[in-house]
């Protein structure tokens, strides 16, 4: 079978193949071992999070946030990429937030289910449904943004 030919593995898949390798509770890895994830621009976060309330107001797939406090730094990472890999949009080092049908939920779900039942852990991983309205009800700070000045109705005054 040629390289070309190979079927590539699933995540959880190379999820079982670090454990296999060795990948044990209290496993610390040295800085440099492993590339984090790089966070985009403020901005940036910003414009997808905006896509994702314009189009929230006729789509019929769900929005929903996946959260996670993972203390291996390596399993943290795989899944920061599996999460980006699956369309899901990274606002902070471990909130993503996405809008999916509602068999991608279940498959994100699954796996990651998958994944934290492989090695013994402590960590967390949470899949949070929120409903158009409260995508619309929102709010951001940050350093000059104004998210909400975005969001609301537009009013003109005219003298």
């Amino acid at each position: 079978m040629t390289r070309k030919q190979r079927k590539k593995p699933s995540f959880a898949e190379v999820i079982r193949l670090i454990k296999k390798a060795g990948l044990r509770e209290g496993t610390v890895l040295k800085a440099g071992e492993i590339k984090e994830v790089p966070l985009e621009e403020l901005n940036s976060r910003l414009r997808q999070l905006l896509n994702i309330y314009e189009s929230a107001k006729n789509s019929r797939d769900m929005i929903f946030f996946v959260m996670y406090d993972i203390e291996n730094n390596k399993v943290r990472t795989h899944i920061a990429k599996f999460l980006i890999r699956k369309g899901c949009i990274r606002l902070q080092k471990s909130v993503f937030i996405a809008q999916k049908p509602r068999p991608v939920f279940d498959e994100l779900h699954t796996t990651l289910k998958e994944v934290q039942d492989m090695y013994d852990n402590e960590d967390s991983i949470m899949f949070l449904p929120v409903s158009t309205d409260e995508v619309h009800a929102m709010k951001v700070i940050g350093r000059n943004i104004s998210f909400e000045m975005i969001t609301e109705s537009k009013n003109t005054l005219i003298f």
